[in-house]
């Protein structure tokens, strides 16, 4: 089998990132073509490995159910346990305006986080019949570190959970911000990566 060239990099601010996880699809009977005709419903499956190399599985994720816009994920351990479970109710389709994330540990405490937030969402949506134009002009803008953002829907989420905030995704950068000491890597590795393949260009959804 081929190196893997995927990685999740984790930083704890003392140092350099470090990789502590190496990504590959895990493809359902078909290969790469039943697998992208399954992600069209929402439905993902990838394995973290210990390197690229295949020597040792860190954490699967694995499609529950996928169907009316909601998808259920369960994040596993190498022997199979249970180390989370995450929902993704997309927007008009679950409960809210806003693409809603519900992550659950397995002692039950449970963190929910919304896609962007409400005032960039009513700034955003009157733009789009303009979308066109402001894409043109973030693609000439040339400003070093520019993402395109001004043409790109909000996508930050914030969990809570007891009303505190365990953990954050900030779009500048991709990142994961944990902010909970207890909370298992291996979940917050696994949920990034599945953040991501839910952004534009998604390494999930290559055909090779």
């Amino acid at each position: 089998m081929p190196p893997v060239t995927n990685w999740v990099e984790l930083s704890d601010g003392s140092g350099p990132p470090r990789v502590v996880a190496h990504v590959e699809r895990e493809l359902p009977p078909g290969g790469i073509p039943a697998y992208r005709a399954a992600r069209g419903s929402g439905n993902r499956s990838f394995v973290l490995w210990a390197d690229e190399h295949h020597r040792e599985r860190v954490a699967t994720l694995v499609t529950v159910s996928a169907t009316g816009g909601v998808a259920t994920f369960q994040v596993l351990g190498p022997q199979g346990e249970l180390i989370g479970t995450v929902v993704r109710e997309k927007a008009l389709r679950g409960r809210g305006l806003r693409t809603r994330w519900t992550v659950t540990r397995p002692d039950g405490l449970t963190a929910v986080g919304f896609k962007g937030r409400i005032l960039w969402w009513c700034v955003w949506w009157p733009a789009v019949p303009f979308m066109a134009l402001i894409l043109v002009f973030s693609v000439l803008d040339g400003v070093p570190g520019n993402e395109g953002g001004a043409a790109r829907a909000p996508r930050r989420i914030r969990w809570r959970a007891g009303g505190r905030l365990p953990f954050e995704f900030r779009s500048r950068g991709n990142k994961l911000h944990v902010h909970d000491p207890g909370f298992d890597w291996r979940l917050a590795a696994t949920l990034i990566v599945l953040l991501r393949t839910f952004n534009d260009g998604a390494w999930d959804a290559r055909k090779k």
